[in-house]
């Protein structure tokens, strides 16, 4: 079965809507990262916020308000036109939602635990649910009316990229004939400072890759696609996912269950790897999660495929991480010029790694037909491929 990515909302620190977002991400532009006080206890870091105001909560869902709901329906406002219509040709109960995400209500839910322990008392306006990983979801589908599959997908950086792996399935399987998904993760301050008690926190702009690299910074974002089995401008092609297991917190370090999924995407695909046209890194700036990407793809490339990381525009979106960079793959099949997203770090690579073809700003894709991998990996192992083409 063939899938297509029909229609993309998308909104994170480089701005709202493809228009904007594809104007920063191509010219690689440095306003998606803010140095912010407050997230973590004496020190200033770089944090990719969404500054754009934020929808309110339609009437009678206000028991749905917090920001990652609100932050996930600007993205689904976006698309919200194509899903109407999807409504009106396949019937409500025929469209499903899969939404993948780590820390959905968490900081609103944080702020009623410490009221709490402060009172005695839970605040008016706590609600258990902004804490549920199933929340974002159900939001949209309350909001939309919808009668489909709804749920989240929770598997830390790898639940946006997982959602749309689903969505496939629910098309696969004949329980949906669309499906809106993707991801939504706001910031908050257990996830900020839990990193940061890692020490996988930079205090600059975080290099992907560099022999300098200190660290990760984190973001917020939601991107939200519309997929369906009805021909689109770009092909979900395939996907693929391992789950190594190899530590909570740190990747294999040959990079073992990462190729897996790369090699398990390019079979879902019937692709071989010399067809891929450019890979979205995962690419931390960690220390160890870059090496063990590194090696990943020199066991799956035996050439230097262009590829970049992009979290260095719009920090770490955690949950939302593998959504928004394949909706980046979406933009460069879907842009005129067939730019691509640059890597941006300080242009001196760790010699230590086995060298990559980053890309350069202002590089293009060829003409033709075009297959784009985006790359997700996760806590505890767990790893995903996407692979998203120009639909012929």
């Amino acid at each position: 079965m063939t899938a297509y990515l029909n229609a993309l909302g998308v909104t994170c620190s480089l701005g709202r809507g493809k228009a904007a977002v594809a104007k920063a991400l191509f010219d690689a532009a440095p306003h998606g990262l803010r140095w912010l006080e407050g997230w973590v206890p004496g020190r200033a870091m770089p944090v990719g916020d969404v500054i754009d105001p934020l929808p309110a909560m339609p009437a009678g869902l206000e028991h749905r308000d917090n920001r990652n709901n609100r932050l996930l329906m600007q993205a689904v406002q976006d698309i919200e036109a194509d899903v109407r219509d999807a409504i009106g040709r396949f019937g409500a109960h025929r469209v499903g939602v899969v939404i993948g995400t780590s820390t959905t209500g968490i900081e609103e839910a944080t702020r009623g635990i410490a009221t709490r322990g402060r009172t005695g008392a839970w605040p008016g306006d706590y609600r258990y649910i902004d804490q549920e990983l199933g929340a974002p979801a159900a939001f949209v589908a309350e909001w939309l009316g919808l009668g489909g599959p709804a749920h989240g997908i929770s598997t830390a950086c790898t639940s946006g990229a997982r959602a749309l792996l689903t969505a496939r399935r629910l098309l696969k399987l004949n329980l949906c004939d669309a499906v809106i998904c993707g991801g939504a993760d706001t910031l908050c301050r257990l996830a900020m400072q839990g990193f940061h008690a890692l020490e996988a926190t930079a205090r600059e702009r975080c290099l992907p890759f560099s022999a300098a690299r200190r660290g990760i910074h984190i973001g917020e974002a939601a991107a939200v696609f519309l997929m369906t089995r009805e021909p689109g401008p770009v092909t979900f092609s395939g996907g693929g996912a391992s789950s190594d297991a190899y530590h909570m917190s740190s990747p294999e370090p040959d990079g073992r269950g990462a190729s897996e999924a790369m090699r398990a995407a390019l079979a879902a695909a019937g692709m071989d790897a010399a067809e891929i046209d450019y890979v979205n890194l995962h690419g931390t700036a960690t220390e160890h999660n870059d090496a063990m990407e590194s090696h990943a793809m020199h066991a799956v490339f035996d050439r230097a495929v262009p590829c970049s990381s992009t979290k260095a525009l719009t920090g770490h979106t955690l949950g939302a991480a593998g959504a928004l960079e394949a909706a980046f793959c979406w933009l460069s099949l879907t842009d005129a010029g067939r730019r691509l997203p640059p890597h941006l770090y300080d242009g001196t690579p760790d010699p230590a790694l086995p060298p990559l073809a980053f890309v350069a700003k202002g590089a293009r894709l060829p003409a033709g037909r075009r297959h784009l991998m985006s790359n997700s990996f996760a806590f505890g192992g767990n790893n995903a491929s996407l692979i998203l083409s120009h639909s012929a």
